[in-house]
């Protein structure tokens, strides 16, 4: 598997890169390049992030799939899943991106955590308690996805986690450093389109607390050999459905207690 898997990188990671700088859809992977399980798959995204990164910039920060029931049963995929924030992807709250950088874009209503302290290999699993320490604020987050997928029903998991798991980019509300003064768990989030709420949940909804998302990367992380480090930010999951957004769509995430964090799609 391994030399298979090697012979399968440099192929999967230009078609991928390919497909993201020229907004082109994905139908599938060939066989002989398409990951065969998730290990894989993180492994070509490594690889990926590199090659992105002339264009898009360094990753600064992360983000969790599939945390929620509600995304778990959108995707009909029952795990979490990570994928990298590039540098260049990453936007203010009130931020005006043109419709048309995107195939399809959708937005997710999120929890940002930012990193104070560095989360390395200590010789036993983080949890949801370990990882507080290591915040040093929250915030409210729109994660922008895209659809650049001929079907993305039809894709495999390993093949989505390898392109980033829909990622395209990130707007962060202003950071709420006071967030153990908060009831975390019972944070609502609306998903606002036009003014208009188009979903709603609760933070609980994340693997029962969003640290516990944290936690899950922290290890996940350390498992391949990385980690996740001071003055990053991790997406933890969206507590809405994924909304699929039209030209001139205004949005509007707003979190209790943490604002709220603004685009639109020009």
């Amino acid at each position: 598997m391994t030399d298979s898997l090697a012979l399968g990188h440099p192929a999967a990671v230009r078609l991928l890169a390919l497909n993201r700088l020229e907004r082109q859809r994905l139908s599938a992977l060939s066989p002989n390049t398409r990951p065969a399980d998730e290990a894989a798959a993180y492994a070509i995204q490594a690889h990926l992030h590199t090659e992105l990164a002339p264009k898009l910039g360094k990753i600064s920060g992360h983000k969790i799939g599939c945390t929620t029931a509600v995304m778990q049963r959108f995707l009909n995929i029952p795990n979490p899943c990570a994928g990298g924030v590039f540098d260049n992807t990453k936007y203010e709250s009130g931020v005006s991106i043109p419709h048309d950088n995107f195939v399809r874009p959708g937005v997710e209503c999120e929890i940002v955590v930012f990193l104070q302290h560095d989360l390395p290999p200590t010789g036993k699993p983080y949890t949801q308690e370990s990882v507080a320490n290591a915040v040093g604020a929250i915030a409210a987050g729109i994660e922008i996805v895209d659809d650049r997928y001929a079907d993305y029903k039809t894709l495999d998991t390993p093949t989505l986690i390898a392109d980033d798991f829909f990622d395209a980019g990130c707007v962060i509300g202003a950071p709420v450093h006071d967030w153990r003064a908060i009831d975390i768990p019972e944070l609502v989030g609306r998903t606002l389109i036009n003014g208009i709420e188009a979903g709603r949940g609760t933070a609980r909804s994340v693997m029962g607390h969003p640290f516990a998302a944290l936690a899950w990367l922290a290890n996940s992380l350390i498992a391949r050999d990385q980690y996740l480090k001071r003055d990053e930010f991790v997406f933890t999951g969206s507590v809405v459905e994924t909304r699929w957004i039209n030209a001139a769509d205004h949005v509007a995430v707003e979190i209790d207690g943490l604002g709220t964090t603004k685009i639109t799609f020009a």
